[in-house]
């Protein structure tokens, strides 16, 4: 019998320090209600200075784990879609599997932006059809520590905070990933970035500092990219799935503010109302928004038997890509 998955915990969690609109636009001196008025974002979370990206992973899937009920033991791979790591070498994955008493697990990084955890996602479906053991998958960031507090591009949006899911393995052909579809644009690369830090501009003590902030080059670019990308992912994944618009239940995009999600759900041919929005209250925290979503989505209105997702994400390099996903 054919194997899928299933997603049998979901998690989340956002820090305690809650940063307002008003703090961040009295310090770039803009007007009142600038942020929200372009983004829809009201305001972020960002880490305490002694948290570690571990600590916010960690939380996130210790929350997955408990509400799926499942034997740490049983376990079989950690997957962890960050931009942010506690290091630059080694990885973090294997750092939150001994947090999480995850003894037989695999683990690994995985650094893909804003769309991390859709890749993620993607690569834990195929493990668990493959080998039918479960898989965790948790992505975080803690982009307060790389934000450009100069730029009003980066210091309004982003936010620290982790989501997760444990897929199982499910007997029903309608569970799991039904339909999928990534892509690049990698004329795009630079669009978003942190110039220096890596082997290509490694950093010295003549690096200046401002270069291992991230940089938004072009925000309408940016805007327009996301949009184009997103939509046409979607569009794929759905005729994969066999599916119209009118067939998915709901709409979990990537919370990069709120005229993408709005400008995504139009071209689509989405009503608004199935669309997923943690944006306002807890900012852009990258990879980090679909499972954040998710897991909030769920704790509001339980997920049924038979919703189809549509999940979606753009973002710097440039990739993104498209899920739909069926809920057994």
């Amino acid at each position: 019998m054919t194997i899928s998955s299933r997603i049998a915990g979901f998690g989340h969690y956002v820090p305690e320090r809650c940063v307002e609109n008003p703090e961040i636009e009295m310090r770039l001196g803009l007007d009142p209600g600038w942020i929200e008025r372009r983004t829809g974002i009201t305001s972020r979370r960002w880490a305490w200075p002694d948290q570690t990206l571990t600590d916010l992973a960690a939380n996130a899937g210790a929350m997955a784990l408990e509400k799926a009920g499942v034997d740490r033991s049983a376990v079989a791979l950690t997957l962890l879609a960050t931009s942010t790591p506690d290091h630059l070498l080694p990885p973090t994955a294997p750092l939150l599997a001994l947090r999480l008493g995850l003894s037989a697990s695999g683990a690994i990084d995985l650094a893909g932006a804003c769309s991390g955890f859709l890749y993620a996602l993607v690569l834990a479906d195929g493990f668990v059809r493959a080998q039918g053991k479960p898989v965790l998958v948790v992505a975080a960031n803690i982009l307060s520590r790389r934000i450009n507090m100069e730029e009003r591009g980066t210091a309004a949006v982003f936010a620290d905070a982790a989501g997760a899911v444990l897929l199982v393995p499910s007997m029903d052909p309608q569970g799991g990933i039904l339909g999928v579809e990534l892509m690049q644009d990698g004329e795009s690369y630079n669009l978003i970035q942190i110039p220096s830090g890596g082997s290509a501009r490694p950093f010295d003590d003549c690096t200046d500092p401002s270069d291992l902030r991230m940089t938004m080059r072009d925000g309408r670019a940016v805007f327009s990219q996301a949009i184009r990308m997103m939509t046409q992912s979607s569009l794929k994944a759905m005729g994969q799935a066999g599916l119209e618009p009118r067939d998915i239940n709901r709409f979990i995009p990537h919370q990069a503010n709120s005229r993408i999600i709005d400008a995504a759900c139009d071209r689509l041919g989405l009503s608004s109302a199935i669309a997923v929005r943690t944006v306002g209250e807890f900012g852009n925290s990258s990879a980090a928004t679909i499972p954040l979503s998710l897991s909030i989505a769920n704790k509001q209105r339980p997920f049924v038997l038979g919703e189809r997702l549509l999940l979606a994400a753009a973002g710097a390099g440039m990739i993104g890509g498209a899920v739909v996903f069926g809920v057994v």
